[in-house]
């Protein structure tokens, strides 16, 4: 069906031709599910947002306001965190535990300095569910290893659950999270 890249650090996905295959069942093949670091993408950024105003499949963001995003960044409690490559494993690490723990299909992973992708099948499982289990079982495995201090989470509120459909889109967004969020992160430390 589609290719199952658990832990798999490089993937080529190649296209034959560009057909697009619905599944015949009301659930989604996969979800691209992506989650931030608190404060790294404010509302009123220039890259434009969401929010429950501006929510709806193919409308536009929020736009760009400068005093709105300055009033947001004032706000923060905390400076927004730069997950380090320790930091990194641990959310990694956390991710593919969960999955194995919840008999999910991890299909890509992508851990950044500032946002998580996850693609992953989930069968009924609610994708919120999906996110807010990876979100805290990544935070409580920072702690475990010592290199997350902070009462806070590092996560910002919310996410991003995108539904895959169909074959097509599950390969599209695992090469975007393999290969389309730039090279391997060089160890910082």
């Amino acid at each position: 069906m589609f290719p199952a890249a658990l832990g798999h650090e490089s993937l080529s996905v190649h296209y034959v031709a560009d057909i697009t295959m619905w599944n015949d069942i009301d659930l989604p093949l996969a979800y691209l599910i992506t989650f931030r670091c608190h404060g790294t993408w404010l509302h009123g950024d220039e890259r434009g947002s969401t929010d429950r105003r501006h929510n709806i499949y193919r409308t536009p963001h929020v736009p760009v306001n400068e005093k709105w995003e300055r009033h947001n960044r004032q706000a923060l409690r905390s400076e927004a965190p730069t997950l380090d490559a320790r930091q990194r494993q641990s959310v990694a690490n956390a991710i593919r535990e969960t999955c194995l723990y919840r008999r999910w299909h991890l299909l890509a992973l992508g851990v950044r300095t500032n946002h998580v992708h996850v693609v992953v099948s989930i069968g009924t499982t609610k994708p919120s569910r999906a996110l807010n289990a990876f979100k805290a079982n990544a935070t409580r495995q920072m702690r475990e290893d010592r290199n997350w201090n902070s009462p806070r989470s590092p996560w910002a509120d919310k996410g991003s659950e995108r539904h895959l459909w169909n074959e097509r889109s599950v390969a599209l967004a695992i090469d975007y999270v393999v290969n389309g969020q730039g090279g391997d992160l060089p160890d910082f430390d």
